[in-house]
């Protein structure tokens, strides 16, 4: 009887042992957590757009400025000059294409008496030659009667005489239709060396486009002096200071973005197969072990960077030694995004984080566990 007992008890013990060992397994499997875990934010790097000694900086180490808050200010004086100098030069501009315009249309008004010009002496060809015409014959008419001794002698000198006129007048009438004919291609050659002078006309002009475009830029880097906070966040370790030489395109302060913290935690790859994106997290930071915060899992890394086959000393390949009977899993970058933070936690990139992600709560919700005590 003793002998049943034990065996039963012991039956008992090891069923409960193994229906722990069961439910542990189930539950780490479910709930996979890491320890490597990172609280992580957008660091916004202010890069100046202009050169300059810094006239001003009021902001201070570690302060939480919004967005369009002034962080530093670079000495405007230079770049005031220069907007005043490309100012005077739109308007000198402006002065020298309203003079060019001019230029053109008297160009366009002389080309029209040219016109005018050319078209009367036309008519006064058509004139003279009608008058030759009659002269010419009235002098063929005057040799047939002198021939008879119809007429004198001096009638029909004065016929010649008119007649020699006529051809004269009508050689001088042709001779003005040439000349005022190459007066209007003189003017047209004008105009159009006037028209290609001053471009196009109107605020499309090239000349004053080109100046309003170096007044722009000359306003555009005085505006760039100053230098805003793009976006709500902490300044951190600020070491710009009045007199010191900001550099275009070059970082001068560093903004944490204040709307930009998640956690980054690395989980082995064995556990990542069953995570997705919306799947609920409790995250426990070290700074506040005693406050569970709860998030979503938003992304999971698709890669990592690969150490074996990398390029070593001497251009070789690098590998690492591994053990044949060992494999070692991999971790893949999983993001956390946090929610419901309360006021009295402060996050702090790059402070350590410990992460439990509850598997199959990306639709339906499901339970949220309790944070393990070894996350705490």
């Amino acid at each position: 009887m003793k002998a049943i007992v034990k065996i039963i008890t012991t039956s008992a013990i090891v069923l409960a042992a193994l229906g722990m060992v069961a439910y542990k397994y189930q539950d780490y499997v479910n709930y996979p957590w890491t320890r490597d875990g990172m609280v992580r934010a957008h660091v916004v790097e202010i890069v100046p757009r202009v050169s300059g000694e810094i006239v001003r900086v009021p902001v201070r180490n570690n302060q939480l400025v919004k967005k369009g808050d002034l962080l530093f200010e670079i000495d405007p004086r230079t770049f005031q000059v220069t907007v005043d100098l490309a100012r005077a030069q739109l308007d000198n501009m402006r002065d020298v294409v309203r003079s060019l315009a001019e230029q053109v249309d008297g160009m366009k008004a002389a080309v029209k008496r040219q016109e005018a010009d050319l078209s009367e002496a036309k008519s006064n060809v058509e004139a003279a030659a009608a008058e030759e015409n009659d002269a010419r014959i009235a002098f063929q008419r005057a040799k047939d009667l002198v021939a008879s001794e119809a007429i004198s002698q001096r009638d029909f000198d004065n016929r010649n005489t008119a007649y020699q006129t006529a051809l004269a007048k009508l050689s001088e009438a042709r001779a003005r239709v040439s000349q005022m004919a190459a007066a209007l291609a003189q003017a047209n050659a004008d105009v159009a060396r006037g028209l290609a002078d001053l471009g196009t006309p109107g605020d499309d002009n090239p000349r004053l486009r080109r100046a309003s475009a170096d007044l722009e830029t000359a306003q555009l880097n005085l505006d760039f002096t100053k230098v805003w906070a793009p976006t709500d966040g902490y300044v951190t370790n600020l070491l710009l200071h009045v007199g010191d030489s900001a550099v275009a395109n070059q970082p001068s302060i560093a903004v944490i973005d204040a709307n930009s913290f998640y956690v980054e935690a690395f989980f082995r790859e064995t556990f990542v197969e069953s995570f997705q994106n919306g799947d609920r997290a409790i995250v426990t930071l070290m700074s506040y072990p005693s406050i569970p915060l709860e998030g979503k899992v938003e992304s999971i890394g698709w890669g990592i960077a690969q150490q074996n086959g990398s390029t070593g000393f001497q251009l070789l390949p690098s590998v690492s030694p591994t053990f044949e009977w060992i494999r070692l899993a991999q971790r893949i970058p999983v993001m956390v995004r946090l929610e419901k933070v309360p006021d009295n936690v402060k996050l702090r990139a790059g402070t350590t984080a410990s992460v439990l992600v509850t598997t199959g709560t990306s639709i339906g919700g499901g339970r949220l566990p309790p944070a393990p005590v070894a996350l705490q």
